[in-house]
């Protein structure tokens, strides 16, 4: 499937296609997904990456740190995001309906074309609990609301926030949230000094009487995501593939268990481009499993040339 829609897009989609021709790719024979050149994820941010004669049903934006361009995501088929939202998150956690959903996400609030507000908005949706809501003024409550919706059903309770202000709570409102799931989909976002993805998880653990922290991979340019359950190793629904390339070379493959690039293989982006070469670095653990290392540091320039070429 990867291969069919590989083909599609380097037809009908004009930056990819225009990226594959300069780069001297177009014509290279595909055998198996990874041997598809990926599209730096900094076109996301100068150009309308978008299948021709398709109009979109919705734009994301990314959030970014003042003075920052933003990505613009076009998405053509809103069905088909809420689709893969909902599969990969039952496909992890099983159906939306039995869970409360609880988003700290105050900066994402403030951009109304937020993928990840659509997101959580999608999933409320999908479930019963009258206890589901974004968090943004009522932390100080946020016990109390949790007590509540543990009472609900079966008691399953997902708090998922941005880095900075999981981080936030944790010290100025430390509590025991023993029984509920904690995610942080990362992003400082200027807020906070960077730390590690496993200091963030001692904090939070520490603050909230917790033994693991869970974490979504995903971002504006994608439609689908990668979850963590535990100790920052992330698994990928059937429909999303993730391998590595050199960080200094995005057309070579990384050797086998190496730090590289995240290239992701997204088939619900059928619409947009499939083949992503992200700005992070990461490398495969065991039984397919990946974690992020961090941002390559010269993420911007690496993007800059290639669109020189």
């Amino acid at each position: 499937m990867a291969l069919a829609i590989y083909h599609f897009q380097k037809e009908h989609n004009k930056v990819y296609r225009e990226f594959l021709k300069v780069s001297h790719h177009y014509d290279k024979p595909i055998q198996h997904y990874s041997e598809i050149v990926s599209l730096p994820i900094e076109f996301f941010k100068t150009q309308k990456v978008i299948v021709e004669q398709q109009t979109p049903q919705l734009v994301f934006e990314s959030s970014g740190t003042t003075g920052q361009e933003i990505s613009r995501h076009f998405v053509v088929d809103a069905e088909l995001y809420r689709q893969s939202f909902l599969k990969g998150f039952t496909w992890f956690y099983g159906d939306p309906v039995d869970w409360t959903f609880l988003a700290l996400l105050p900066s994402y609030l403030e951009k109304p074309n937020s993928s990840l507000v659509f997101m959580m908005k999608g999933l409320m949706e999908a479930s019963e609990s009258p206890y589901n809501g974004f968090i943004l003024n009522e932390v100080e409550n946020l016990s109390d609301r949790i007590k509540k919706a543990k009472t609900w059903r079966q008691g399953k309770v997902l708090l998922m926030g941005v880095s900075y202000a999981l981080w936030d709570l944790a010290e100025k409102y430390p509590q025991n949230l023993q029984g509920i799931i904690v995610m942080e989909t990362g992003g400082m976002k200027g807020r906070r000094k960077e730390i590690t993805r496993s200091q963030l998880h001692e904090i939070l653990c520490q603050g909230f009487g917790l033994e693991k922290i869970h974490s979504e991979y995903g971002m504006t340019e994608m439609l689908s995501q990668a979850y963590s359950q535990g100790e920052g190793l992330f698994k990928t629904p059937p429909w999303l593939r993730i391998y590595f390339t050199e960080p200094d070379d995005p057309f070579s493959l990384a050797k086998p268990g190496k730090t590289g690039l995240i290239n992701v293989v997204d088939l619900a982006n059928i619409y947009s481009c499939s083949f992503i070469a992200t700005s992070d670095l990461g490398r495969f653990t065991t039984n397919g499993q990946f974690e992020i290392i961090g941002r390559h540091d010269l993420a911007e320039l690496r993007g800059c040339n290639l669109m020189l070429w």
